[in-house]
């Protein structure tokens, strides 16, 4: 069970945006393992060098 608040004053909604890449990965991976939950799709585009990625990530509230 999910703490009713994210740990070290973290926001409830959270935009995770970066280079598409396995730190990329591993940030998204590590919210997760703190009990953030995806929110939405992921989103992708490319700035003329490489993809840059964003996912949304909400933690999630006691019902």
């Amino acid at each position: 069970m999910t703490e009713s608040s994210p740990p070290n004053h973290l926001p409830r909604y959270r935009l995770l945006t970066g280079k598409d890449d396995a730190a990329f990965c591993q940030r998204v991976s590590e919210a997760l393992e703190l009990g953030y939950r995806l929110y939405g799709s992921p989103a992708a585009t490319f700035n003329g060098e490489h993809v840059v990625v964003a996912q949304a990530i909400l933690w999630p509230t006691k019902e």
